[in-house]
């Protein structure tokens, strides 16, 4: 086998799969889109086979764009959506319904019937996270209650449960193992925190059978190898797991506590390094771990924004401002500044710190004068304002100051909405060589079982900075935008 690691990025709408060599060279990649299914207003679902589809067709695609053979490959790691739910067989692998996806909101009214039983400040203490649709243990639970006889098959040991990471590994394995890393376990709304193991009394008031659950793994470990995956020679070693946020904390190389990285997609997720122990939030943030490392296991706080670049999809399709979304950059710098608007994009909710899901978007400040332009920039502010509330969120909660903001994602490429974050948020921001970093985290934990990598001071010397973002505006100035947001919020 050579010293190549395969990254397989499974994310909401597709399939990322990249080639990665020694020096984080990334050699190839390739992404599949798949369909989403809404069966109705609020719910989201997966085709576990259309997962599949898209994982064979993008890793096999990727393997010819490098030049290169499935034996050129040393590991394969995985990086997935988090908390979207599947359930299969566990001798055919075949789905037992179709996998509810972290977006759907089905599950409020148990989230709720569990609040109003005392519940929520028990699941809090114990996963670091809030009674929430997001996570995965209420959707298990509605599949359980909901798919006829999957209960009495979960009871027997016939089903079981696993997010996205779970599935790939045991189809790429051909159902020799039915693990999890430590990262996706604690989204589920099942593992306890501090003994990283799927905690009883959680299960027995989510009505969840222990039977159904994988085993729960450190996220560098080896944990099979591949054997009849299509595209793939058998024997490789799936060595690297964690789910997309705690993977690009670690392709950031933010090893050290205190260190933070906001990666702008479709929302925006802010995580920071706590060190070894768990962090309870006081204001708002969710607790998790970020990974697992041998004996060494490092937590985060996290904070979800709900919209970021799903806004400029927003202006893009259903205003139609503009055609596509690079676009909005030309628009927004075509004025000196939003011009008193204020566009808080709630358009699902507002996440971290708020909580709120029944806010909605609101426009403020618009003027006679106003144009398509300043909408523009008032919608790469929204973004930033969210983030900036998650960050102090943060510096709160830790206690300390924040030294610089690492960024990565498709909105991380807007030069116009970095300075800005720079700007409000009175921090250094900077950006990597690659922004790939989802699937370099990835790639990194396999690469560090496999023997790639010797340790964590090798990964970090691999780290460049592409450019950084420092703070301009006057204080006067970050004062006024604040006041404005602040404002604006109260009315969403």
């Amino acid at each position: 086998m050579g010293d190549l690691i395969l990254a397989i990025d499974q994310g909401t709408t597709g399939t990322t799969v990249g080639v990665f060599d020694r020096d984080c060279r990334l050699r190839a990649q390739v992404k599949t889109e798949f369909r989403q299914i809404f069966p109705q207003p609020g719910w989201v679902e997966h085709d576990l086979e259309d997962i599949w589809s898209s994982v064979t067709e993008s890793l096999q695609a990727a393997i010819r764009q490098a030049g290169i053979s499935g034996n050129d490959l040393c590991a394969i790691g995985i990086t997935n959506q988090r908390e979207t739910t599947g359930v299969w067989d566990r001798k055919t692998g075949k789905p037992a319904a179709n996998a509810i996806v972290w977006q759907c909101r089905r599950t409020a009214p148990l989230c709720q019937e569990l609040k109003q039983a005392g519940e929520e400040a028990r699941f809090r203490e114990r996963t670091g996270l809030v009674l929430d649709p997001y996570f995965s243990g209420t959707k298990l639970r509605w599949l359980l209650d909901n798919v006829s006889g999957l209960r009495r098959r979960a009871e027997s040991g016939a089903a079981v449960f696993g997010t996205i990471d779970s599935f790939l590994v045991y189809r790429l394995t051909g159902g020799a193992a039915h693990v999890t890393d430590v990262s996706n376990a604690s989204r589920t709304l099942m593992m306890n925190l501090r003994t990283l193991r799927w905690d009883p009394d959680l299960l027995a008031q989510l009505k969840v059978p222990a039977s159904m659950l994988p085993e729960i793994r450190p996220s560098s470990a080896r944990y099979g190898t591949t054997r009849g995956a299509p595209g793939l020679p058998d024997g490789i070693p799936i060595c690297g797991m964690a789910g997309d946020q705690q993977a690009a904390l670690f392709g950031q190389a933010c090893f050290d506590p205190g260190q933070v990285k906001c990666t702008y997609g479709t929302g925006a997720f802010v995580l920071t390094n706590t060190g070894n122990r768990p962090v309870a939030s006081k204001n708002g943030l969710l607790t998790t771990v970020a990974w697992q490392n041998g004996d060494q296991v490092r937590y985060a706080l996290e904070g979800s924004v709900f919209i970021a670049g799903a806004a400029v999809q927003w202006l893009r399709d259903g205003l139609k401002l503009i055609r596509s979304s690079g676009e909005i950059t030309s628009l927004a710098a075509s004025v000196a500044g939003s011009d008193g608007v204020v566009f808080v994009p709630a358009l699902v909710g507002l996440g971290a710190p708020h909580w709120n899901p029944e806010a909605r978007g609101v426009i403020c400040g618009i003027t006679r004068g106003t144009t398509a332009a300043h909408l523009a920039r008032a919608t790469l502010e929204g973004i930033a304002f969210q983030v900036r509330d998650v960050v102090e969120a943060m510096r709160q909660d830790i206690d300390g100051a924040i030294a610089f903001l690492r960024v990565d994602g498709g909105a991380a490429e807007n030069d116009l909405l970095l300075q800005f974050q720079s700007d409000i948020l009175g921090v250094e921001i900077h950006r990597p060589r690659i922004t790939a970093t989802t699937a370099l985290g990835a790639a990194l934990l396999a690469g560090l079982s496999a023997g790639v990598w010797k340790d964590l001071d090798e990964i970090r010397r691999h780290w460049t900075m592409e450019r950084s973002f420092t703070p301009a505006l006057a204080r006067e100035v970050v004062d006024a935008h604040l006041a404005r947001w602040r404002v604006a919020v109260t009315k969403a």
